[in-house]
């Protein structure tokens, strides 16, 4: 077999392949086999037509397609190996010559990672973060824990205010007409957690138990459901029940019930020590991100859409676990949010094209200092996944081979290894 790799714009180049007569042959045999089984044959069991008499009466060519089939996958394979080149899309094939004794010719227009040219990534310089722990920040996070201990009561009237648990029924009317969709009853609200749309939660505050209000709001102007996008409308809502925090005193009695401590002092010299670890780690990651933003900055390269598109299909599969997580849907998150997917994808286009960027720089910053992934970095990473999964190592390892993780682990840890060179080889300022 040969393959030619030709540049014909940018990150786009056409691959041309010969594969020898051989392998059409061996290639044609295979494809007898399969076709064979599913073709009847006056005289002959399914399978046991001989070839001359298959050939006579339905044509060498009819073996065609299932031997280029059989051949292309492969060929294309060893094709870009050959080349030296790496495909980030599915190419676009065009067969020139393909029969029985003759070479199988094809050509694949291919789309490339595109080319890097690096700036300045040595020595990089960024300013040192403040990991230190203000009294403020402190006392901050003792009233978020306060607030996520306190005990919810049921209120016997209002008003309700904002940050209060309520229970209410409510329709949603268009021009005097109820809309599909604009209807709950007994549901569950908490005001000031942004669920409905702006202007919604405002209003409910005010209402005592038992009492109705209509609520004039207007939905977004890329609402999903267009017969609502950028209306006006009024929903008729009625309270029935409302709860409010009741927040616990912060005094030793709550130390000794949140944690391990007797006294609130000791309770907040304890939170202060773990604020300033966490907060050291986030100063870490802010310095990680800031040097490899500026290495990327340094960089010339373009990127090419495929590519911030698949980055967007995995950071919306991610986004749908996580809701998941929550008991919640994208479904149910387009219709609180008023959202739909075409607009989820729009407010993840410069996110994606920034990772998307930043990887391309690092892998070639990879490439420029030898930075390569032994297999001992492989079983560490598989231990290390194999104490935060509970798994064996060895199940974790048969399930990323028999999947094909293995080859994208050891690109993540490549990637890795070029933010530490860059945080190794930088100054603080």
């Amino acid at each position: 077999m040969t393959a030619n790799w030709e540049k014909i714009e940018k990150n786009v180049g056409v691959l041309e392949v010969e594969v020898d007569a051989e392998q059409v042959a061996l290639a044609l045999d295979k494809a007898f086999r399969k076709v064979v089984q599913k073709v009847n044959v006056p005289g002959f069991r399914k399978g046991k037509v001989p070839r001359g008499i298959f050939e006579a009466r339905f044509g060498i060519e009819s073996l065609y397609q299932d031997a280029i089939d059989i051949l292309l996958p492969d060929a294309y394979t060893k094709a870009i190996d050959e080349a030296g080149i790496d495909p980030i899309d599915r190419p676009e094939v065009d067969v020139e010559q393909f029969g029985k004794g003759q070479p199988f010719k094809f050509k694949a227009k291919v789309t490339v990672k595109p080319e890097v040219k690096l700036g300045d990534y040595k020595g990089l310089v960024v300013p040192a973060a403040d990991a230190e722990v203000s009294d403020d920040e402190v006392n901050a996070e003792l009233e978020r824990l306060q607030q996520r201990h306190a005990e919810l009561v049921t209120l016997d009237e209002g008003p309700a205010q904002m940050g209060d648990h309520t229970s209410i029924d409510f329709e949603g009317f268009l021009d005097g007409v109820p809309f599909d969709g604009g209807k709950g009853e007994n549901y569950s609200l908490e005001l000031g957690s942004g669920s409905f749309i702006p202007g919604f939660e405002e209003q409910v505050a005010g209402l005592n138990i038992a009492e109705e209000k209509d609520i004039n709001v207007t939905f977004p102007e890329n609402y999903q459901a267009e017969n609502l996008a950028g209306k006006a409308v009024v929903f008729k809502v009625k309270l029935n029940e409302l709860k409010r925090k009741n927040l616990p005193a912060l005094d030793d009695e709550f130390a000794k019930d949140v944690s391990e401590f007797d006294t609130l002092e000791e309770y907040k010299a304890d939170l202060a020590n773990k604020l300033k670890e966490r907060k050291a780690k986030d100063a870490e990651v802010a310095r990680e991100t800031a040097i490899v933003d500026k290495a990327t900055e340094a960089a010339e390269l373009e990127v090419p859409q495929v590519m911030v598109d698949s980055e967007i299909t995995h950071m919306l599969k991610d986004f749908e676990n996580r809701l998941s997580q929550q008991g919640m849907n994208l479904e149910l998150y387009y219709q609180f949010s008023g959202q739909d997917e075409a607009a989820l994808k729009a407010q993840m286009q410069a996110d994606a094209e920034k990772r998307v960027r930043n990887n391309l720089v690092l892998e070639e910053i990879a490439k420029a200092e030898n930075l390569e992934v032994s297999d001992a970095d492989i079983e560490v990473e598989l231990e290390n996944l194999s104490k935060l999964y509970n798994r064996p190592a060895e199940e974790l390892r048969n399930i990323f081979a028999a999947n094909g993780y293995l080859q994208d682990m050891g690109s993540d840890l490549k990637v890795r290894k070029a933010v530490k060179f860059l945080v190794d080889n930088s100054k603080s300022a």
